[in-house]
């Protein structure tokens, strides 16, 4: 179990640091008397976290599951590398302008197999952060995104991306550069890759950032996160000309894994150790390295043609829409 003095809490949970700080005077009074036995008050308070993460996660909003998605103690692609794979090498530049340092790839070895792995990261400081711009890919970004998948294809190894970003770079110059044009290439490009693809929402998936690496044969949503078009602050400050209506639009926008799946716009939720990734990152990468490894196993089954025509199908078929006869239309 994580140390109190090196968490962060959200607003949420502060029922669980109350229960830390507790530890800790228990603690003190044990070194002050040494003669009196604390440690059964000291497991019994540990237990009460446990539970009280339980009670808590159970019971989130959806404005809440957007809290946890940016907890500071969340982990981030390089964790989850770390965490699952070996022998890591990491690839850079998109061979036309700059190396990208938001957007990460690079081949890696995952139970001995070697896969493409891709993804963004936010950086766990804030000179970092700056660094890697918030995770938020500009089109040297996607374009690198897009070599290393061809590169994967050319020598017939499988791709798995890692959705956490609040979207693409939405700066001046990344229009310059052709933002839209290089998440659009990389959509029509993911389609048709004849190699495998999962595609994974680890934090914060949203608008096209998160699409330009998230067309996959599999698209798996880690249990704390979120998926749409907008942030709940974006949406907040267009519809209601403010932030403050944030958890409101968090609701309206439907952004859980539970609503993605719903919509099947998701293929699979992937569980969270109890309370969020950010209480143990070795359970969080065991839980969501099972599903890939599963699910990696199955797509390799399947003949490249037969993958490309399932995908095509799968993401045409997104979406809800009513057919309006045409005898109607002349009428309106």
């Amino acid at each position: 179990m994580p140390q109190y003095p090196n968490r962060q809490f959200l607003e949420f949970e502060q029922p669980i640091k109350e229960l830390y700080e507790q530890i800790e005077i228990t603690k003190k009074l044990a070194e002050k008397s040494p003669k009196i036995d604390y440690s059964r008050n000291i497991l019994q308070l540990e237990e009460s976290i446990v539970d009280k993460r339980k009670e808590i996660t159970e019971h989130l909003t959806p404005w809440q599951r957007v809290q946890l998605s940016r907890h500071p103690d969340r982990p981030y692609l390089f964790k989850y590398i770390e965490k699952m794979m070996t022998n890591f090498i990491e690839l850079h530049g998109d061979r036309n302008f700059a190396d990208d340092k938001a957007m990460v790839g690079g081949f890696a070895e995952l139970d001995g197999e070697t896969v493409m792995v891709l993804g963004q990261q936010k950086g766990i400081n804030t000179k970092m952060r700056q660094q890697r711009n918030f995770g938020m890919a500009k089109p040297e970004g996607y374009r690198k995104a897009l070599r290393l998948m061809k590169l994967a294809e050319k020598f017939n190894k499988p791709i798995i991306t890692f959705i956490d970003t609040p979207g693409a770079y939405p700066g001046l110059e990344g229009e310059e550069r052709g933002q839209g044009e290089a998440i659009a290439r990389n959509i029509f490009e993911m389609i048709r890759l004849k190699v495998p693809v999962i595609c994974i929402i680890i934090g914060e998936g949203a608008s096209g950032g998160a699409l330009g690496i998230g067309v996959g044969d599999k698209v798996l949503m880690m249990e704390n996160t979120w998926y749409t078009v907008i942030s709940p602050e974006g949406c907040s400050s267009i519809l209601w000309r403010s932030v403050d209506k944030r958890e409101t639009a968090a609701e309206q926008l439907r952004l859980t894994s539970l609503d993605m799946k719903g919509f099947g716009l998701v293929d699979e939720i992937v569980q969270e150790p109890i309370g969020g990734a950010h209480w143990d990152y070795t359970e969080a990468a065991a839980m969501l390295k099972s599903v890939i490894v599963s699910t990696l196993a199955e797509l390799k089954k399947i003949d490249p043609e037969t993958r490309i025509n399932t995908r095509i199908e799968k993401f045409g078929a997104m979406g809800f829409w009513e057919d309006i006869p045409a005898a109607e239309m002349m009428d309106v």
